[in-house]
């Protein structure tokens, strides 16, 4: 086992550092500005001026091995550091879910149409886009449960049903969801559901509304849709009827390593603005870093962040070898382990800043909500960790007695 980058990973690695410094951390009060006075989902000019700088520098598409040449491990390095910035970073280097997710579901299943049409803009960050799969009305944490129908007529399909959490719409750049429904109910299980291609400009496709976390809008929005008889051609079918259940598994492997290390990234921030508070604030007649509680704190937040980072390379590792089904087990026990790691630090950290530290003058209280949500997004902590006590179940331990 071997976490150790190539020579040109970590140039990409110092790269995106210099990057983060000279360009991404500068533009977060100047994105925050432009949001406030031109409202939550408008879209910051200064995002351009940071993909023109970032593809100036190669640092574009490195999610996928395909375009960049990194394995999951090396690109696990550069996610942490998109961390660092989550809601800047990631778009800049068009790194960004839920894009990322879809480019990698259309580059395994989409037709060359489809990757002409949808793909290629995605690819070169001129479009957005979105997954729609999740529902109101059922657990959606059980794919096989969604309600949304996709019945044949024809040479089209016709879509009815509700989304909701679907993330990027409210971003008028997300011209194309790939939305997740039933095409024969009477099918085996996981056979049941298919995955069609449909614009934002489809009649019969409503945008109800953008839904907040812990009361913050983020610029992308996670709204609900709802479609009434949302017709499109059958050719933008993806794959064939009946693998929308295989298709989504498929999508959903690596993206979890994405989540985890950039978990990691907003856990080393906090833990950085954690050591800069401790060391220049007094209280009691010295500074902070001279109480033993304090130092726990910073002393158990790095123990912490970094077992979560060697837990996520294993997982990363394993899916360079083996595939994302052969680290089925350690893809689910990151989502786990890596939000609940940064949950717990960013929690330490607010309470170190105090009132400060549950504004919007620090990150923190964003990154706490966006920590938190990260336990529920992409499947629930209780659905990985029942996936993690099946497969453990499974294994022959050496010796019991």
């Amino acid at each position: 086992m071997d976490f150790s980058l190539s020579p040109r990973a970590t140039e990409t690695a110092e790269n995106m550092w210099d990057f983060m410094r000279s360009h991404v951390f500068p533009a977060e009060p100047v994105w925050d500005e432009h949001l406030r006075t031109h409202g939550d989902h408008a879209h910051p000019p200064v995002m351009e001026d940071l993909k023109a700088e970032a593809r100036r520098r190669g640092l574009w598409n490195l999610f996928h091995h395909k375009y960049s040449g990194m394995s999951n491990v090396e690109y696990a390095t550069i996610a942490e550091i998109t961390g660092w910035s989550p809601v800047i970073a990631p778009e800049a280097i068009n790194c960004q879910a839920p894009d990322t997710g879809n480019m990698e579901t259309l580059e395994l299943f989409a037709t060359p149409e489809q990757r002409e049409r949808w793909l290629e803009p995605l690819l070169d960050g001129r479009i957005r886009s979105a997954f729609a799969m999740t529902e109101p009305e059922v657990a959606s944490s059980d794919a096989t449960n969604i309600t949304t129908t996709i019945r044949r007529e024809g040479d089209e399909y016709v879509i009815n049903g509700r989304k909701w959490w679907i993330t990027g719409v409210a971003d008028e750049r997300c011209e194309i969801f790939i939305v997740m429904g039933k095409t024969d109910p009477e099918a085996d299980t996981h056979r049941q559901q298919s995955m069609v291609l449909v614009p934002r400009d489809t009649p019969g496709l409503e945008i109800v509304r953008s839904l907040p976390i812990f009361g913050y809008q983020d610029q992308h929005g996670h709204c609900e849709l709802v479609f009434r008889d949302v017709r499109v051609p059958v050719s933008n079918l993806l794959a064939g009827e009946g693998d929308g259940f295989v298709i989504s598994q498929a999508r959903l492997g690596p993206g979890r390593i994405h989540h985890a290390m950039r978990a990691i990234g907003m856990a080393e921030r906090a833990l950085a603005l954690m050591v800069d508070r401790a060391t220049s604030r007094v209280a009691f007649g010295q500074p902070l870093s001279e109480f033993s509680n304090v130092q726990d704190a910073i002393a158990q937040s790095r123990i912490d962040i970094d077992q979560a980072r060697l837990h996520v390379l294993d997982a990363a590792w394993k899916i360079d070898q083996f595939g994302a089904k052969g680290a089925r087990s350690e893809i689910s026990a990151i989502k786990v382990s890596a939000p609940a790691m940064a949950t717990t630090v960013i929690d330490r950290a607010i309470e170190l800043f105090g009132a400060m530290g549950v504004c919007d003058d620090t990150p923190l209280a964003y990154f706490y909500a966006w920590a938190r949500v990260l336990r529920i997004v992409d499947g629930p902590d209780a659905v990985h960790r029942r996936t993690v006590a099946r497969l453990e179940m499974r294994k022959t331990p050496p010796y019991v007695g």
